[in-house]
């Protein structure tokens, strides 16, 4: 559909609970009709656009969850990949105000943060995080045991979710008539862009300075960790965990007797 169709229909926009995002709540288009002759699903609102405006949020709770793994897990590289996303977040502003291209339709929405649209922000950090965890499952994280096609098959499956969500939230931006497709593909573009150079960052500089850092004195009192020598930090805490609950449940079964 070409903007100038979707700016031309005249439709009703209800936000999302507990958030300023909106979709659709009622539309007739330019269609004359009475309202009992109006189909009921555009009565009742686009559930569809529904879907899409809470698929929109991937964002915030991509941060919200990085803030929760940080606060238990206080990992080096964990602070470094959020690090990244802040980065990101302040080179779209920057490009933003630079470029200043309005949304389209401008008007639609009237809880917007800011009326540029060009990069689309959602876009470029869902495409940034997508990039970076697609580097950090091949490059990163290596392979410990001895299932290699299991472990190939759930990083091609985890890649793929990867994609599809990036590639859903872009497309809800559209849908909800919040950027063009060319912001959204410039946001796409921008956000893959940083994520390879932000990667690159952390494994060639960074992570030879994480041991150092985690020595430090402050480091040792927030009990943050470098996990960057573990190939597999998943792998490596499961036998870990798993070694250490059997040591304990034989010592207690020893006490019992």
């Amino acid at each position: 559909m070409a903007a100038g169709d979707q700016c031309s229909l005249s439709a009703q926009w209800r936000p999302v609970s507990l958030t300023h995002v909106e979709y659709p709540a009622g539309q007739r288009g330019n269609l004359r009709m009475p309202p009992w002759k109006v189909p009921r699903n555009r009565i009742n609102g686009d559930v569809y656009g529904q879907l899409l405006a809470y698929l929109s949020l991937g964002p915030v709770v991509i941060l919200i969850s990085f803030v929760t793994l940080i606060i238990f897990k206080r990992e080096l590289h964990t602070i470094s990949f959020l690090g990244g996303l802040v980065m990101n977040e302040g080179v779209n502003w920057l490009i933003k105000n630079i470029v200043r291209e309005p949304r389209p339709c401008e008007g639609t929405h009237t809880t917007v943060t800011t009326e540029y649209g060009l990069p689309s922000s959602h876009s470029q950090f869902m495409w940034f995080f997508s990039v970076y965890s697609f580097l950090f499952l091949y490059l990163r994280m290596h392979q410990t045991n001895n299932a290699r096609f299991l472990d190939l098959l759930w990083r091609h499956v985890l890649s793929l979710c990867l994609l599809t969500a990036a590639s859903l939230v872009s497309y809800s931006r559209v849908y909800l008539v919040y950027h063009s497709w060319s912001q959204v593909t410039y946001g796409a573009v921008a956000g893959s862009i940083l994520a390879i150079i932000w990667f690159g960052i952390t494994q060639e500089i960074l992570t030879p300075l994480f041991p150092r850092i985690a020595s430090w004195p402050i480091s040792e009192f927030f009990l943050i960790r470098d996990t960057s020598l573990i190939p597999n930090i998943l792998w490596f805490e499961y036998t870990v965990t798993r070694s250490e609950a059997r040591s304990r449940q034989r010592k207690l079964g020893t006490k019992l007797q």
